[in-house]
């Protein structure tokens, strides 16, 4: 598939977004920024809510593709996640169908399988198929926005990559970040892989880098083009020291979603 020209992305002003504004141009994309937080330095960025139904859709009008990082990022109340991400999630969905846009990469989460058992030996053996356990509201809401992109694909030929992505910052901060770190490059390298593959449908891929710790299989990230660089175990030493190897008698720490599985959710996660 060619790369799309214009990309709207959501949720610009986020951590992650920040990130992608200055990292997805160097692939050649211009950026049509999105976020209800008004963007310092960027006075033609869209400033409006996923619920304002007009400004998304005028926001995705002319678009190639968009990627969907927009919602709340932790947990939250069922009314705060239904509207922001349950809500926001079909109201970008549907404006990308009455626009004609034929390609979402929607920001998934690590979340949406918190529950299952973390592999032990960093085997990287929790496959993509691996059924969903989702550990919070927020993670039940990244399961929604899967299905929902099976549906608009299913039924109106809209493509999606979701993407579950573990953690994506600068380096990781904790030893569990050390299985599922996604270093900004990678991301960049990510994302630009799902809005280029050819023929994806509905691909869900896990969002890691090469992590030596890695939990999850890759694979059906590599089948669309991804080849990442990074891997957090130089980050090991350091974290190892301070905080200990992560304890699997620990219901904080036995399962993939970490401290999103006690209730209620502890933090840093």
């Amino acid at each position: 598939m060619p790369a799309p020209r214009t990309v709207l992305l959501t949720g610009a002003a986020g951590g992650l977004g920040t990130l992608m504004r200055g990292l997805l141009p160097a692939y050649g994309y211009e950026l049509r920024l999105f976020d209800v937080t008004p963007i310092e330095g960027e006075p033609d960025a869209v400033t409006a809510d996923l619920g304002d139904k007009e400004a998304l859709r005028a926001a995705v009008r002319g678009v190639d593709a968009v990627v969907h990082l927009a919602g709340i990022s932790l947990e939250a109340s069922f009314d705060k996640v239904l509207r922001a991400n349950v809500e926001g999630t079909y109201n970008l969905y549907e404006a990308a169908r009455e626009e004609g846009v034929g390609r979402i990469v929607f920001a998934s989460s690590n979340h949406t399988v918190g529950f299952t058992p973390r592999p032990a030996d960093g085997s990287g053996a929790v496959p993509i198929d691996t059924p969903r356990r989702p550990d919070t509201f927020y993670g039940l809401s990244k399961c929604f926005g899967e299905d929902l992109a099976q549906l608009y694909w299913d039924l109106h030929g809209i493509e999606t990559v979701s993407v579950r992505i573990g953690s994506c910052y600068m380096e990781p901060s904790s030893v569990r970040m050390l299985s599922i770190w996604l270093s900004p490059g990678d991301g960049a390298r990510l994302f630009h892989a799902a809005l280029t593959a050819d023929s994806v449908g509905h691909t869900v891929v896990y969002g890691s880098s090469a992590n030596t710790r890695l939990w999850w299989d890759l694979s059906t990230a590599r089948a669309i083009g991804f080849d990442p660089q990074d891997d957090s175990e130089q980050y090991a030493r350091k974290l190892v020291e301070a905080q200990g190897e992560l304890d699997p008698d620990d219901p904080g720490q036995a399962n993939l979603g970490g401290a999103f599985c006690t209730d209620p959710p502890m933090w840093p996660y």
